[in-house]
């Protein structure tokens, strides 16, 4: 027969070993997920694949309309299309009021990129529409994201 003593110390091992099994799968999930949380406190955007978008924001799109490319910064979402630059603002506490605004590529008159350095973790798209002063878009990218290729897609719609 087992003591209570010894029922007690292989009941407290038990629970310290499912205590540490559980507090590294945590470790694991948070060190996946870190960057990702870093950047989103930062206010970078991270690339959200176009058939994602297509199926969350597919009624903004126009029949002969695509997502190419799109990113998400927190809650707010912008994506390129092959006809425009889709920005949605998700605004309020509950996220249920959104702004969607609609940017032709005709429209936007220059635009400019700034790339990440050594100590600078972001890049920077800024978009200026029409004969604005100062930009009407300012979006920033961490560094996982190729802004060249965005530039090369943005300088295609807008030449």
């Amino acid at each position: 027969m087992i003591s209570f003593w010894k029922t007690k110390d292989l009941i407290a091992r038990f629970t310290k070993q499912r205590h540490k099994r559980d507090v590294e799968l945590l470790k694991k999930k948070l060190n996946k997920n870190k960057m990702g949380l870093f950047n989103n406190i930062l206010g970078n955007a991270s690339e959200v694949s176009s058939e994602e978008l297509t199926q969350k924001y597919g009624r903004l799109l126009i029949e002969t309309e695509t997502v190419e490319l799109g990113f998400k910064l927190f809650r707010d979402v912008f994506m390129f299309t092959n006809k425009r630059l889709i920005l949605i603002d998700v605004q309020g506490l509950t996220g249920s009021k959104m702004e969607y605004k609609s940017l032709p590529y005709k429209n936007i008159s220059r635009f400019s990129l700034e790339t990440a350095g050594t100590f600078d973790l972001d890049a920077e798209l800024k978009i200026w529409i029409s004969s604005e002063d100062m930009p009407s878009v300012s979006k920033k990218f961490n560094k996982s994201i190729d802004v060249y290729a965005v530039q090369r897609l943005l300088a295609q719609k807008v030449m």
